[in-house]
């Protein structure tokens, strides 16, 4: 069969994606112009410091993620401080991203765990030339919010100050921790609400910076638990706190956009996929196949049967801690019944051809480079640790039949039937994975990521649609998803 050539018009469409590619990729690499970024290691904690290049000590700031977050998740405010002119600490605690060390499961040993992170944080963070260790302040996010509370009230002479974004608990009392500032994203009510009750225990709103005193909510417009990281108005109000409390300038130029450029390189190469489609669809390793009139019924039944098993299984182990990552095994188990529920119901799979599967890791190895090359010094920590990747093939293993039985039943379809397909699965698997969620709330982590879930099977459906080969589209998702997860969950021991 004769290969189908591009046209001009499509041409011009490839060009100029490469060109914007181009230049996403410059505008992030500049943020970093004029700062000092070294890796460090301390008690085997990972950590970055980001600090202004000139030599003069800078006041120092540690910045806490939250759960299943990273170092990369708060770049943002990383950057934004360090052109403010602070020397900033990002950490990974145990059990996220590049921290082999399992996060505890129980609360004490994990609460625990986490102030040992920030000792070794500390100990680091003084340690730097370019930090002036009588002047250091806390910054924390979720989880990390609780452990920048904490030690900033264990430890009242070490820390001037502390800013808990989304902020979850800790014993604040009217001194301790010093000058506390607390937000939380108007999009977020649980945890605005949490914020304005912790303002209220640290003895309300105060201006008196000099005793340690001060205290404020400000609630962040048009943001959630996780957009409020990539905010401009959170950043500048957390160097507003700062500068205040160090007698540094209280606003600052600099705007992170980094995040913007990531999602304008991630668009530009799936328009650069829709425009190369005729070269890249195979009709040779098409399977064709007649589908049952009833394929349908799967997708709605399988999530109940899913859901059903997650429950059982919940009552004789935690499903939570399966597999060794949290959250991330219990979804594997979640779509290994959905995926076989659905193909034993509606849908007879074929034999894979070889192209197919060589189609298959083509198209993981373009999903991994034009979803996670970027986000590793953007947002998300891509390149996964050993401990990792060993779980890799396991979790993949789990996801392909469900994405087997998507890529069979959307095999042949026209654009509309896709975007049509994509928007029921999405409604379902969000309605399951929510249920799930009520039965079993160990997952509740679930709720927050959820929203995202359409987006990332938007980008799988459109990459893996056009090849149109079932296997192809199975095999190479179910590995980039299975990545993306453990790349996102933690390690639990």
């Amino acid at each position: 069969m004769r290969r189908k050539q591009l046209s001009r018009g499509r041409w011009i469409v490839v060009v100029g994606c490469l060109l914007v590619i181009g230049l996403a990729w410059l505008m992030v690499w500049r943020a970093g112009d004029g700062l000092v970024t070294r890796p460090l290691t301390q008690n085997g904690v990972p950590m970055r410091l980001i600090a202004p290049a000139d030599a003069l000590p800078a006041p120092g700031v540690i910045i806490a993620h939250g759960f299943s977050g990273s170092q990369q998740l708060m770049l943002g405010f990383a950057y934004t401080l360090a052109r403010a002119g602070y020397a900033t600490l990002l950490l990974d605690f145990d059990g996220h991203a590049a921290n082999p060390a399992p996060l505890g499961g129980e609360m004490t040993r994990g609460a625990a765990a986490l102030q040992a992170n920030m000792d070794a944080a500390y100990a680091a963070l003084i340690a730097q030339p370019e930090v002036d260790g009588r002047r250091v302040a806390l910054l924390g996010h979720s989880m990390g919010s609780g452990a920048a509370m904490t030690a900033g009230i264990a430890n009242p002479d070490r820390y001037l100050a502390t800013v808990a974004v989304s902020p979850t608990d800790a014993a604040v009392t009217e001194t301790e921790p010093r000058n506390l500032l607390l937000q939380a994203g108007q999009l977020e009510p649980q945890f605005a609400a949490n914020a304005e009750d912790l303002l209220a225990r640290a003895g309300g709103a105060n201006t008196d910076f000099a005793d340690g005193r001060a205290r404020s909510f400000q609630l962040i417009p048009g943001v959630e638990h996780i957009t409020i990281l990539f905010s401009p108005t959170a950043h500048q109000t957390a160097v507003g706190w700062l500068g205040q409390t160090f007698g540094l300038p209280t606003t600052v130029a600099y705007t992170d956009m980094r995040m913007v450029w990531y999602l304008v390189q991630l668009a530009a190469w799936l328009v650069l996929v829709v425009a190369i489609t005729p070269i890249i669809r195979q009709p040779r390793i098409t399977t064709n196949f007649r589908r049952p009139p009833w394929h349908m019924v799967g997708l709605f039944v399988a999530p109940l049967a899913a859901t059903a098993v997650l429950w059982l299984a919940n009552r004789f182990v935690s499903i939570g801690e399966v597999g060794g990552v949290l959250i991330a095994g219990a979804q594997g188990l979640w779509f290994l019944v959905l995926g076989l529920v659905w193909l034993g119901v509606g849908i007879r799979p074929l034999r894979p051809t070889r192209p197919g599967l060589w189609w298959g890791l083509a198209i993981f190895a373009f999903l991994w480079l034009v979803f996670g090359l970027m986000a590793q010094v953007v947002w998300l920590p891509w390149f996964l640790i050993p401990a990792r990747l060993l779980r890799w093939p396991v979790l993949a293993l789990a996801f392909l039949p469900w994405l087997l039985a998507a890529g069979w039943a959307q095999q042949g379809a026209s654009m509309g039937k896709r975007i049509g397909w994509w928007a029921g699965q999405s409604m379902v698997l969000m309605v399951g994975l929510g249920t799930a969620v009520l039965l079993v709330p160990s997952l509740f982590f679930l709720v927050l990521v959820l929203p995202v879930l359409p987006i990332v099977l938007g980008i799988m459906a459109l990459v893996g649609g056009a090849v149109d080969d079932p296997w192809a589209y199975g095999l190479g998702n179910a590995l980039f998803f299975a990545w993306l997860l453990l790349a996102l969950f933690p390690l639990v021991g």
